[in-house]
């Protein structure tokens, strides 16, 4: 079923590309090329990106798990910024929306603006995470995704889905086309965390999981074509 409105997860590191930090054009400009194929086929796009090409949390007991957790929300406003300048030279418009202000460079999130802004075909970044600490980005989508009605939320991950082990360490691992998200949480697979996942669970909010590096594999989710592993919440 083609989607009206999603919310894509993007991970710090892939934006990585080969170099692990920073940013490699190249991956983000394909990234930009995909979404643009599914904003001009009429879908709602709504974009979380990680932090961990700047900052992977807490390296050091000298500083606090507060302060941590800031940085990381910086980090993903900072990786905001650049996606969003590179969509905006792919020829399409957007708008940065933080639970915080941070001068003109984004606006403050309210569902009205947000969805004003999508009505106005507009990609939405939700950056700096919730705005707390000890939330993660996976958290962030999960509220984002169902505070704003979206039908699905899309990791795009470095592996192609969901299995019952890790493939890299088991190459017998099964990749599971659908799963539900109470076998997620039971079997502790890790799709997303565990406050993430109990969130889908309560509010239905379904998950498409597959690999950023499949052509054409974010395209393809968006409109409801998913080679990965669909998480299942009914």
């Amino acid at each position: 079923m083609k989607n009206r409105r999603v919310f894509l997860k993007l991970s710090g590191e892939a934006l990585a590309g080969p170099k692990k930090t920073g940013f490699d054009e190249d991956t983000v400009r394909e990234v930009a090329r995909q979404v643009k194929a599914s904003v001009e086929a009429g879908v709602e796009v709504g974009i979380v990106i990680g932090g961990g090409n700047f900052w992977r949390g807490r390296t050091s007991d000298s500083i606090d798990r507060v302060k941590a957790d800031q940085i990381g929300m910086l980090a993903t406003v900072m990786n905001c910024i650049y996606v969003s300048e590179i969509f905006r030279n792919e020829g399409m418009k957007t708008q940065i929306l933080t639970p915080f202000e941070c001068g003109n460079m984004t606006k403050l999130f309210s569902k009205d603006r947000a969805n004003k802004y999508f009505e106005r075909g507009m990609v939405v970044f939700f950056a700096g995470g919730t705005g707390h600490p000890y939330f993660s980005t996976d958290s962030t989508i999960t509220l984002m995704a169902i505070e704003m009605d979206a039908d699905c939320i899309l990791l795009a991950k470095a592996i192609d889905g969901v299995y019952d082990s890790d493939p890299k360490v088991n190459p017998n691992a099964k990749k599971y086309d659908t799963i539900s998200i109470q076998e997620v949480i039971d079997k502790k697979l890790a799709v997303v965390d565990l406050t993430a996942s109990i969130m889908c669970l309560e509010n239905k909010m379904p998950m498409a999981v597959f690999s950023l590096n499949e052509k054409d594999g974010i395209a393809n989710a968006m409109q409801g074509k998913n080679s990965g592993t669909l998480v299942t919440v009914s």
